[in-house]
C-alpha cells in the first residue's frame, strides 16, 4: 500500500472535530423528501448505510433556506423552520451511532428554482435567464424562468434565510457542521459568475465585489453558530446547468475567490469538478483543488470529481488535500471506505439509480 494509500485513512480534524479518515460522501440531489420538506425514515437509512460503510464525513443534499425565494426542486428537503430541523435529528444520530459525522449544505436556488412551494417566479443578482434548461432527473420540464433581480432588502433576507437555518441545522436537528452551498449555478454561485451578475451596485462588478455575497453569508452564518462549529463552503465553475464554464479570470480569480475565504475564516473549501484532477484551465497544469490548496494552503481541502477511481483519490491525498469527496462511487459503494481498506473490487455504478427520477429507489435503499 502506498504512502497516499496508507494517508486515506488516518484521521484528520476540522476546527476540532475528528474524522476518522479521508472519505466524504459528497452532496447530491436526491428529491425524496415530503412535501413539506421533511426528511423521511428512508433517507435516514439511505445516510445511516454510508456511516455504517466507512465514510467518515457524511455531507447531506442542499436544504433550502427559507419560505420566500430558495426552494428549488420538489420534495427537496429544506430546514427553514423547526419541524423540518427536527426530520433531520433522527438521520444525524444514526450517522453517529457508526462513527460517521453530518455536515448540513444549506442552498438557496435562486434563478435556477424549478420549483417553489412558498412563491411565484424566481429571484436572481440580475433579470437574466438561466441557460439550458431544467433537468428531467430533478422533475423538470421547462425552460428557466428569467427571474426577478433581487432588492437589497431581498438580499438582506436571502443573508438571513442562510444563518437562521444553519442555527436550526446546528441546535435543533444536531448536524456537526454547516457547508454553504457556493456552487454548481445557485444563488451564491450566481452572484459569484461574471454571466449571471451584471448588478452595477456593491454586489456586482469585478469578482473582489462578486465574492461579496458569499462573505456576507458566511459571516453572518458564523455569528450565528459561533467559532466552533466547522464551517466552509462549496465552489465550482461548472453550473448544474451549463457544465463546461470556466472562471473568466482564470487563476486570479482563483485566488480571489479562496483567498477571501482563507481570510475570512473558512474551516474547508470543498471543490467539485467533473475530474478533480484535471487541469482547472487551458494550457494550465494545476487543478482547481490544487489552487485552492495553494491559495488557502491551511485550510483543509475537499476534492470532488470521479474519484471512486482510488487511485486517483490517493493522489489528491498525496497532493495535500484534506478530504476525497465521493458521489457515484458512494451510491454503487455505500460501504466503499471498508472495501478500500481491504482492497475489495469496487462495483460498476448502475446509472438506473438515477433515472428517470433521481429519488430514492427501493433498489438503492436494500444495498449493503
Amino acid at each position: 500500500m502506498s504512502n497516499a494509500a496508507n494517508a486515506i485513512f488516518t484521521k484528520i480534524d476540522i476546527n476540532g472535530l475528528t474524522l476518522r479518515n479521508r472519505f466524504a460522501l459528497a452532496p447530491m440531489t436526491r428529491v425524496s423528501a415530503t412535501a413539506d420538506g421533511k426528511a423521511t425514515e428512508e433517507m435516514k437509512s439511505y445516510y445511516e448505510r454510508f456511516a455504517k460503510g466507512g465514510f467518515s464525513l457524511l455531507i447531506t443534499e442542499g436544504l433550502y433556506t427559507d419560505k420566500a425565494w430558495s426552494q428549488g426542486y420538489i420534495h427537496q428537503p429544506g430546514i427553514s423552520d423547526d419541524a423540518q430541523a427536527l426530520s433531520w435529528r433522527p438521520v444525524v444520530e444514526a450517522a453517529h451511532k457508526h462513527g460517521g459525522r453530518v455536515f448540513a449544505q444549506i442552498m438557496h436556488s435562486g434563478a435556477l428554482s424549478y420549483a417553489n412551494g412558498y412563491r411565484e417566479g424566481t429571484v436572481g443578482p440580475s433579470a437574466i435567464k438561466p441557460k439550458g434548461t431544467q433537468s428531467e432527473s430533478y422533475y423538470g420540464k421547462d425552460e428557466f424562468l428569467t427571474p426577478r433581480a433581487m432588492t437589497d432588502e431581498e438580499i438582506a433576507d436571502a443573508v438571513d434565510g442562510f444563518a437562521d437555518s444553519a442555527q436550526r441545522a446546528i441546535e435543533v436537528a444536531g448536524f456537526d457542521g454547516i457547508e454553504l452551498h457556493g456552487a454548481n449555478g445557485y444563488l451564491i454561485d450566481q452572484f459569484l459568475t461574471d454571466f449571471s451578475n451584471e448588478r452595477t451596485d456593491h454586489w456586482g462588478g469585478s469578482t473582489e465585489r462578486r465574492v461579496e455575497f458569499l462573505l456576507a453569508v458566511f459571516k453572518a452564518v458564523r455569528a450565528k453558530v459561533g467559532d466552533a462549529i466547522p464551517l466552509g463552503a462549496r465552489i465550482s465553475q461548472g453550473k448544474t446547468n451549463y457544465y463546461y464554464h470556466k472562471w473568466q479570470g482564470r487563476e486570479a480569480d482563483a485566488e480571489i475567490i479562496f483567498g477571501a475565504l482563507a481570510d475570512v475564516g473558512a474551516d474547508f473549501i470543498h471543490v467539485t469538478e467533473f475530474e478533480a484532477w484535471q487541469p482547472a484551465f487551458e494550457g494550465g497544469s494545476e487543478s482547481l483543488a490544487a489552487l485552492a490548496h495553494r491559495f488557502a494552503p491551511h485550510i483543509p481541502i475537499i476534492a470532488n470529481g470521479s474519484l471512486h477511481d482510488l487511485v486517483r483519490a490517493e493522489e489528491m491525498i498525496d497532493q495535500g488535500m484534506g478530504l476525497v469527496a465521493i458521489g457515484r462511487g458512494a451510491l454503487a459503494n455505500p460501504d466503499l471506505p471498508r472495501r478500500a481498506e481491504a482492497t475489495l473490487d469496487l462495483v460498476e455504478f448502475d446509472p438506473g439509480l438515477l433515472v428517470p427520477v433521481a429519488n430514492l429507489k427501493a433498489r438503492e435503499l436494500e444495498m449493503a
